[in-house]
């Protein structure tokens, strides 16, 4: 069963309407004209969206502009979305330009700032994640270029005293029968009087001279340059930088503390404290630059109240963990279990994963600039409409009172989108404590990498155990399985939609599929004092691995070849998964290559966010004995390819981190409530060296596009622990990898 998270039914549970595919004349407005001139949209999608209240009437809102057309012909496009390295910025613009049938040198993209009408009209709030970005606003970008390029032929054709279906458009330009000419610059203001169609026809595929071209990005000289502003290069006027001692345990309090030698420190303004998440306190120092105030934290002395709150063990959770895994959890999905007694063959196996920290480059940071009368917020965020609110009820204002600018960020993987809002409040606390303290200037609320490593909102640690049971001729008569793990939906407000007959859906996600397998599934929701949140593919990261591992050992008790025995367990509903495998494997040479002694092939395959990733990877043995991943060779399948060049990178740089997951050191563990990894000296990240050759092949396809951004994570790790068995002979049940106990087999 795939549990697609905020899916169709899940909406209807809240009683909302799905948005049409197209975008009314009721809901298309133009936005009043803008300084400089210029043909200038917006919108707003009527229906409520996913999280909407389905009792209040749909708002029409004074939109900001999507799309504006400058008289120097520059098409500035608002992308509703943050910019994390996904490509958005190119990608969203490209689908304007392509029905616009803009000059694509004249594209810029511009990061939107928090507002109702960049709301996804899928999810209903503005977000980042659920590799929604390109999915959910594929006809919506599209749609907005087309009414622009049609008021732009309506101004044309008026002028120029001819029929509308006589005026050309091609690369910016205007034409009309007789040699007219004119820029979309020059006709932008005229445009703008023109009424909003109510419909257009959008381009057949076919016709597409952007879409599905390999487009550079529009943020890739600024980037590679060093010109790109992130969140925490930015410094507004006057202000002042803020670092936070947190509690060492969550969810601990200040008892009391010293602050003598932290005020000593030349450039420290003031200590004081401050709540933190999850209803802890902690010490924030105020200084004028991040040394004076990283060095002014570590002089505080400070005595915690860890009182109260529970002190969790990694060792002991799992040992939890495994004895809950032994009895059937909430079930899922139930089938026969009865054949396993009497079953010809049996594979017995507990999984283990351990918590994940999300790790990205640029840690969390935010700028605040509170006043009496309102708060401007700076911030990377994945989570614009749930932080815009938190930010106004954490400062005592009105929503229309606060401004939330969205700041490209160096990463985020999910730990951008917490729907507590935990970095983002406790910079907004800082704000109140400043102005309590008599001071006025905007404060940097700065996270350092160890901070970043120890403050919670990990993927949760999971156990699974799974029971099959097989015929003579390797046929599975019955397969038990139980998952045990936190819950990262739980007290979210996508509780109400996301948590199915008391299962958190993300836990549980692709377990069985596209196999027509016996799948007998139940799982244990467990509390833990211990942030959690998604990470990079969500629940993808282990169940994947799970079925894909187990899967090549079904293939193995059968003594049939790996790929042949998927392609015998895949239904009706597997048809995507089988296009991308055979596209991996005729790409790769599976079965035809011969390769050097010493590597082995392996293989996966797993769909996530409606895109299926297959892999066929070659592994070695180094000669002490760790694991080598040599190459990958990818089949994608998702569906229309708006850029492929954003998904290669995509599907490469998301390779890397599911890799990543194998490595020694790749994992956070607790002892006695305190996070035992502080950077990247003891928590393992990937690295270039780690970085194998990828080739990128994508299934062709008119369809819809479904996501890119995760999908190219959960099966890396499978493929890899498949070729590792070829290797070994050893099954690796555990992340990261340990094979300390295997040899390579002669």
């Amino acid at each position: 069963m795939r549990i697609e998270w905020l899916n169709q039914e899940n909406m209807a549970s809240l009683g909302a309407q799905a948005p049409a595919a197209g975008v009314s004349r009721r809901g298309f407005m133009k936005a009043g004209a803008v300084a400089g001139g210029g043909l200038v949209l917006g919108f707003f999608l009527p229906g409520a969206g996913r999280l909407a209240n389905a009792q209040q009437p749909a708002k029409v809102y004074e939109p900001n502009a999507f799309l504006r057309i400058a008289p120097d012909n520059t098409v500035t496009v608002q992308v509703n979305r943050i910019e994390i390295g996904q490509g958005v910025q190119t990608s969203l613009p490209m689908l304007i330009a392509e029905e616009l049938d803009a000059d694509w040198s004249n594209m810029v993209g511009a990061l939107a700032p928090a507002g109702d009408q960049y709301k996804d009209p899928i999810f209903g709030i503005q977000i980042t994640g659920g590799s929604g970005s390109i999915a959910h606003s594929y006809i919506q970008y599209r749609e907005i270029g087309a009414k622009a390029r049609a008021m732009l032929i309506a101004a044309a054709a008026e002028q120029w005293e001819v029929p509308a279906d006589q005026v050309k458009t091609s690369k910016g330009t205007l034409t009309g029968p007789a040699g007219q000419k004119s820029t979309y610059g020059a006709m932008a203001d005229a445009a703008m009087k023109q009424p909003v169609p109510a419909s257009v026809k959008l381009k057949d595929p076919k016709d597409f001279t952007i879409i599905g071209k390999p487009v550079k990005r529009l943020d890739a000289t600024a980037k590679s340059s060093g010109k790109q502003q992130f969140g925490i290069d930015f410094k507004a006027p006057d202000s002042r930088v803020a670092v936070v001692a947190r509690p060492p345990v969550f969810g601990a309090k200040v008892a009391k503390f010293d602050a003598s030698k932290a005020k000593a420190i030349k450039g420290v303004i003031e200590v004081l404290q401050v709540p933190t998440d999850r209803g802890g306190s902690g010490v924030v120092v105020v200084a004028d630059g991040y040394w004076p105030a990283k060095m002014g934290r570590e002089a505080l002395v400070i005595d915690w109240d860890t009182s109260g709150v529970e002190k969790v063990s990694s060792d002991k959770q799992l040992a939890e963990f495994k004895a809950l895994a032994l009895k059937p959890g909430t079930p899922v999905r139930k089938a026969d279990t009865s054949k396993l007694a009497g079953a010809a063959k049996k594979i017995s196996a507990v999984y283990e994963f351990p918590y994940l920290a999300h790790a990205p480059m640029e840690p969390l940071n935010c700028v605040v600039d509170l006043r009496a009368d309102g708060c401007t917020v700076w911030a990377g965020t994945q989570f614009q409409t749930f932080d815009h609110g938190a930010i106004a009820a954490t400062a005592g204002l009105k929503p229309d009172q606060v401004v939330l600018n969205t700041m490209t960020a160096g990463g985020g993987f999910g730990r951008r989108a917490v729907p507590s809002s935990d970095y983002l409040v406790e910079a907004v606390n800082v704000a109140k404590a400043w102005r309590a303290a008599g001071k006025t200037e905007p404060v940097k609320v700065m996270w350092s990498r160890e901070d970043d490593i120890k403050g919670g909102y990990y993927r949760p640690s999971h156990v699974h155990r799974a029971d099959i049971g097989f015929d003579a001729k390797g046929g599975i008569v019955a397969w038990d399985h139980v998952i045990v793990g936190q819950s990262i939906i739980t007290g979210t407000p996508f509780e109400a939609v996301m948590i199915k007959d008391g299962v958190d859906s993300t836990m549980v996600e692709g377990m069985g599929e596209p196999y027509e397998v016996p799948l007998n599934l139940s799982a244990h929701a467990v509390k833990a004092n211990v942030p959690v949140l998604w990470w990079r593919s969500v629940g993808s990261t282990h169940t994947a691995y799970v079925m894909e591992t187990l899967i090549d050992e079904a293939a193995h008790a059968a003594k049939m070849d790996p790929v042949a025995y998927r392609k015998k367990l895949m239904g009706e509903k597997g048809k995507r998964h089988l296009a991308a495998l055979e596209l991996a494997v005729a790409k790769s040479g599976y079965g035809k290559k011969a390769l050097p002694k010493g590597q082995a092939w392996g293989v996966a395959v797993h769909e996530a966010f409606g895109t299926v990733v297959a892999y066929v990877v070659v592994a070695s043995l180094n000669k002490d004995g760790t694991p080598r991943l040599n190459k990958v060779t990818a089949g994608v399948h998702c569906n229309t390819a708006v850029n492929p060049l954003t998904i290669e990178a995509q599907i490469q740089g998301a390779a890397l981190m599911g890799l990543g997951m194998t490595l020694p050191g790749a994992a956070v563990t607790i002892k006695d409530g305190v996070v035992e990894q502080q950077n990247f000296s003891d928590y393992t990240v990937a690295r270039m060296t780690d970085m194998p050759a990828i080739d990128v092949h994508i299934v062709p396809s008119n369809d819809p596009p479904t996501g890119i951004g995760e999908p190219g994570l959960p099966p890396l790790a499978p493929a890899f622990a498949n070729a590792l068995f070829k290797l070994t002979g050893k099954r690796l049940r555990k992340l990261p990898f340990d094979l300390s106990a295997a040899k390579a087999k002669a």
